[in-house]
């Protein structure tokens, strides 16, 4: 590992020893092999003047929640030194209190709750405190004979410290194995099964120290040429069985579950693995992966239902061993899944999470297997994992209100998404916490969703071919489907049947009923196993209200219903409900150009206005009423209806 540091760079901040801090503190957050997704933390102590005017030692310590990769000198919690320092030295102090002490001596209350090891930098005796969860170093740490190939590789440069749950024990601990430590004698500490702090009174010196550690633990391990040992190998895939385990991890959650596959050739290696059922089970990489991944991941077989019951039955087991009658259970949902032959699987309620697991377990794949090379991987054991994951502050979490939006962990699949009512439902799905994917045959539908959890994929809803690839990306990226919203469609130009050329027929058949149709039996297989699957069709009011010069677009719109209402009948025995509603007046959509607006105030014998008006209720209707109305039918409130037919159309007096 090479050091990152700049001196041009730095001398922007050499007199300002926050942002200092900043600097060195992203520096090492660029590096997904020191940390991962918020793990590590840094320190910087500094004499500050507070509103009397008096000196105060302050410690800007990394606040919770924070990434070293991207934090602002806004994401450090000042705290008072003394006040860290005497807490340490106090006899007994639970967690929960040793977090309330410390918001209570920052000095800005609006600033982010201190790092649970802020006791910890505070009596390391120097400026700045670096601390990394660096993989070498935990795969060293983390095999059967850990403690003494980091005396052989280090010598007396590291203090080495056994493994203590972060919080006031190890602080205490710390503090009283360095006693009569001469800290000028060493250039940092490793925390077995944990990880790695440096310092110094300079931030360059403090930083390049961890580069420096690490990179020993590095070379260690090429020396060793465990890396041969990280197996590889090319992947199946089975999309539908992929949904079906997201089906069984979401009931054992209970909430949707998004499903994220890796089937690269490292994945599907260590899933292959002869011993994966024994190496994968003991332990994670470092205990902080703890509250991502739970002590151990699923190992899936032939009968994924029974392995996941055999999991959940063995989470209950663990928890019932372990607990002092007042911990509260988790869910039993394990959050990854060895599945050999096509790779591993991450679980989160959103894509992001999913996105974290993945990247932990992609490192602790290679770590577990670096570590058997050294002679055995070995972590915890259950006891000091269960304390980790049902740590008191993480408790105490479960009493807050954890309001989810309404869609959070769903997967919808929206047609025709590039402008009007598709790209309303989809917009709003996504804003109610669904993963989206639309489709669209304008190929900008790939830069207007084109996020982890928004997907845009250019498509044309009549070539099978390409509906077919849609709907297995979608499966491949989430894992599933939830949500259909067949809504792409034409509205043909206004044709008496006599007029009628058959061009015009079979083009509004074609998009507005018969793509329909295949996109369902394409879609079907996955929606029986999502999670209260639904599926809207956008139709139209002239479903019950024809009128004259639009039988290519009625016809086929009356057909598409029909097709509704048959798919209800025959998919209510999976739970899946399929309802339909009727739009009427929506202007601000792709079908309504102002030539054929026109052309049918016109045929009313009215003004544009006047059209776009003629309602009961005397409204225009938007894109987003029809989203709102879509959204609503999707989530609790239609739970138990199947096969409606829905208006919305400000009232129209042919339609009542």
């Amino acid at each position: 590992m090479k050091s990152l540091w700049n001196d041009i760079k730095a001398q922007a901040f050499e007199n300002d020893p926050l942002q200092l801090r900043v600097y060195t503190s992203r520096l090492l957050g660029r590096e997904p092999g020191l940390v991962l997704h918020g793990g590590g933390n840094t320190s910087v102590k500094d004499a500050v003047k507070n509103i009397f005017g008096d000196i105060e030692e302050i410690l800007f310590v990394k606040g919770s929640g924070h990434d070293l990769a991207t934090i602002q000198a806004g994401g450090f919690a000042p705290v008072r030194l003394k006040a860290l320092t005497r807490l340490a030295t106090l006899e007994r102090l639970s967690d929960t209190e040793m977090a309330r002490l410390q918001r209570s001596a920052m000095t800005d209350p609006e600033a982010p709750d201190p790092s649970i090891e802020a006791m910890l930098h505070a009596n390391i005796p120097y400026k700045y405190v670096d601390h990394t969860h660096a993989d070498a170093v935990v795969t060293i740490t983390n095999s059967q004979r850990g403690q003494a190939l980091l005396q052989e590789i280090y010598q007396d440069r590291v203090l080495i410290v056994p493994y203590i749950k972060p919080g006031f024990k190890l602080a205490q601990k710390i503090l009283e194995m360095t006693g009569d430590t001469k800290w000028e004698k060493i250039e940092g500490m490793i925390l077995l099964h944990h990880g790695v702090f440096t310092f110094a009174d300079d931030a360059r010196t403090s930083y390049e120290r961890m580069i420096r550690l690490v990179s020993m633990a590095e070379d260690y391990l090429q020396k060793q040429k465990t890396g041969e040992h990280v197996a590889r190998a090319q992947a199946r895939e089975d999309l539908l069985t992929l949904s079906m385990i997201r089906r069984y991890v979401s009931r054992a959650k209970g909430n949707a579950m998004i499903a994220r596959l890796d089937h690269s050739p490292e994945a599907c290696g260590f899933a292959n693995l002869d011993n994966v059922k024994s190496i994968a089970t003991r332990g994670p990489l470092t205990s902080d992966h703890l509250i991502r991944t739970k002590p151990v991941p699923v190992i899936l077989g032939e009968d994924v239902q029974q392995d996941m019951t055999d999991y959940t039955r063995a989470y209950q087991a663990y928890f019932d061993k372990n607990t002092d009658g007042r911990r509260t259970c988790l869910d039993a949902a394990p959050r990854w899944g060895v599945w050999p032959r096509y790779g591993t699987i991450a679980w989160g309620r959103s894509v992001r999470e999913t996105i974290i697991v993945s990247d932990i377990v992609r490192h602790t794949m290679q770590a577990i297997q670096q570590g058997e090379a050294l002679g055995g991987w070995k972590f915890l054991s259950e006891k000091q994992m269960f304390d980790m994951e049902y740590w008191e502050l993480q408790q105490a979490k479960l009493s807050q209100n954890d309001i989810s939006p309404e869609q959070q962990g769903k997967i919808a699949l929206v047609t025709g998404a590039g402008s009007g009512i598709g790209l309303a439902c989809a917009t709003m799905l996504h804003e109610q916490g669904a993963a989206v994917v639309g489709l669209d045959i304008n190929p900008e539908i790939n830069k207007m969703f084109n996020q982890e959890d928004l997907l845009g994929i250019t498509c044309d809803i009549t070539d099978d071919s390409a509906v077919k690839a849609a709907v297995e990306s979608t499966v491949r990226r989430f894992g599933g489907l939830d949500i259909l919203i067949p809504n792409a469609g034409i509205f043909t130009a206004t044709q008496k049947i006599e007029d009628l050329d058959e061009e015009t027929w079979n083009r509004s058949m074609e998009v507005n009923l018969s793509s329909n149709q295949r996109l369902l039996k394409t879609c079907i297989p996955y929606l029986r196993q999502g999670i209260d699957a639904t599926i809207v069709f956008i139709s139209s009011k002239n479903v019950p209200a024809p009128g004259p010069g639009a039988a290519a677009y009625s016809v086929a719109k009356a057909g598409q219903t029909q097709l509704a209402r048959i798919a209800a009948l025959e998919l209510g025995c999976d739970g899946i409900r399929v309802n339909v509603v009727h739009p009427n007046a929506v202007y601000d959509t792709a079908l309504w150009t102002p030539e054929i607006l026109e052309s049918r105030a016109c045929h009313y014998g009215c003004t544009v206005e006047e059209y776009k008006t003629n309602n009961c209720l005397k409204t225009e209707i938007s894109s987003k009423d029809v989203a709102a109305l879509v959204c609503a039918m999707v989530g609790p409130a239609f739970a138990k209806t199947t096969g409606a037919q829905v208006p919305i159309d400000g009232g129209n007096e042919r339609v009542i």
